[in-house]
């Protein structure tokens, strides 16, 4: 593990190295193996925190929750601002201090294994950057607490491999808030006005054209910042609320498919029944059938 700082701690504040025998035991563990901590950290109004690794040897997420600090990588320095999470990777040499004026509150962890290259991979940005500007979450916040609570465990293993699947947990949840990470305000778009309008019109079609006049877009623009927010395309995650609505009709009401169909605005139940099975995988009859006990899911 890289050694973490020699900061002074505060009575607010905490470092917790996971044990070596400890680290032993994860590495080697079917259930922590692949990814695991090495140590878990808070460091409130860190005034003087400041760390040099020319050589680092694990991984590294600091969540800055308060407070200015600067990373410096290969001669580039950055402004770290509250929300801001720095990704340090194994082999990338950085450095990074706060400002005295304005000490900077962070969480951090360390840590290391077999696919710790790959969850890595999920967060990396296209400009190389090791900043991803998240802004503040919540249950983010909570994700980190959550390991934080590891050093109560008495040193038992079991709460350590759970410990470890809380950082999957905290890496999968960080990848998912990547596509929402805060822009420029020039290269905004209000999610929110699209979701709604697709919302409202989930009883009839709407094209790419109606969605990008909502934000005053051009289509294209509007297609090229959707899927950069997203991941995906307006049109499917369009069709994907429809099919959504679709298996709450299918649930909860006695409609025949051609009706289902019909509320979504589809006038042909065939379309709408080949749109469902690629979505589902089964067809809307099939679907319903599982809520009486007669189709299996996996079939």
């Amino acid at each position: 593990m890289s050694t973490p700082s020699n900061w002074p701690l505060t009575s607010d504040s905490i470092r917790f190295v996971i044990p070596r025998r400890i680290v032993a035991s994860l590495a080697s563990h079917p259930l922590s193996q692949q990814l695991y901590p090495l140590g878990i950290g808070y460091y409130q109004h860190a005034r003087g925190h400041q760390m040099q690794r020319s050589t680092h040897d694990d991984n590294l997420l600091i969540y800055c929750l308060e407070g200015r600090g600067r990373l410096t990588l290969k001669d580039r320095t950055r402004t770290v601002k509250p929300g801001d999470l720095l990704i340090l990777p194994r082999g990338l040499s950085h450095s990074y201090e706060t400002r005295n004026q304005n000490p900077w509150s962070i969480l951090w962890v360390h840590f290391e294994g077999e696919l710790a290259a790959e969850f890595i991979r999920q967060l990396e940005l296209d400009d190389g950057s090791a900043l991803l500007p998240l802004g503040i979450h919540s249950r983010l916040v909570a994700d980190f607490e959550a390991l934080l609570d590891a050093r109560q465990a008495s040193h038992s293993l079991a709460s350590f491999i759970h410990c470890a699947n809380q950082l999957r947990q905290l890496l999968t949840h960080i990848a998912l808030l990547k596509p929402m990470a805060i822009r420029p305000a020039s290269d905004n778009m209000d999610l929110e006005i699209i979701h709604s309008l697709m919302q409202a019109r989930l009883h009839e079609q709407l094209d790419i054209d109606t969605l990008a006049a909502a934000v005053s877009l051009s289509k294209f623009h509007f297609i090229k910042k959707y899927k950069a927010l997203t991941g995906t395309t307006p049109i499917s995650h369009f069709i994907h609320l429809k099919i959504e609505r679709a298996c709450h009709l299918l649930d909860v009401t006695s409609k025949g498919v051609n009706e289902v169909a019909w509320a979504l605005g589809y006038e042909d139940a065939y379309y709408f029944s080949r749109i469902f099975k690629k979505s589902m995988g089964m067809s809307p009859s099939q679907y319903r059938r599982i809520r009486f006990g007669d189709f299996s899911y996996k079939s």
